[in-house]
């Protein structure tokens, strides 16, 4: 009974943030699909080519070190939140946190947009296995990690600037832990980058290379 009144006040309290931060996501998503069609025609080739060469080395099977391939990607996850953290941290880093996360949408945006734009069905298709997956916990993660570090600042600045009573110790407790849990979904999510995405993107690989879109 508790928990339950525990999880309904801290809906009502953060409910506006998520739907902020989630709009500013969306927008960065549509902000990133647009990008792709203002490509000119080099950068689009350019792009290709890159492809191209990626879609041959995921057929050739050459990622194969997948410890050196969890220890960048859980490191580039990693760093995402601990720069949220730091920013919830700041009175100034607010704003920071929400560039980005319309950041993070741009380059989803951007990832899909470009795939469907240049492969179409193919695109969406390899969208669904290499993009998909991972971003249905990368996604909430940060969002999560983000409404409780704009919380957490909100916070400071009504208790600092308002000499409102209270302590730090609980929120910070309740912050740091948010981060913590939120790391170790993202080191599961960086294990399936490792081990199941490469597999995933070889079984769809030879369908891009030998259809046209």
């Amino acid at each position: 009974m508790n928990r339950n009144r525990s999880l309904q006040l801290y809906i009502k309290e953060h409910l506006s943030l998520y739907v902020f931060v989630g709009i500013i996501f969306i927008i960065g998503v549509v902000f990133g699909a647009v990008m792709v069609n203002a490509l000119s025609l080099e950068q689009k080739q350019e792009m290709m080519r890159y492809l191209s060469n990626f879609f041959s080395s995921v057929e050739q099977g050459d990622f194969t070190d997948v410890r050196q391939s969890f220890e960048q990607s859980f490191a580039l996850h990693i760093k995402w939140i601990l720069i949220i953290w730091i920013l919830g941290m700041s009175v100034i880093g607010l704003p920071l946190i929400l560039i980005l996360d319309f950041l993070k949408g741009v380059l989803v945006g951007f990832s899909v947009g470009y795939l469907v734009g240049q492969l179409s069905w193919k695109g969406l298709l390899f969208a669904l296995v290499s993009v998909a997956p991972q971003n249905i916990v990368i996604i909430p993660a940060l969002i999560v990690c983000s409404v409780t570090a704009m919380a957490f600042s909100i916070h400071m600045v009504k208790h600092r600037f308002m000499m409102r009573k209270g302590s730090f110790y609980e929120p910070f407790m309740r912050y740091s832990a948010t981060i913590l849990l939120s790391g170790a979904l993202l080191a599961g999510v960086a294990m399936f980058e490792a081990y199941v995405s490469p597999v995933m993107m070889k079984w769809v690989t030879p369908m891009l290379m030998t259809m046209s879109p």
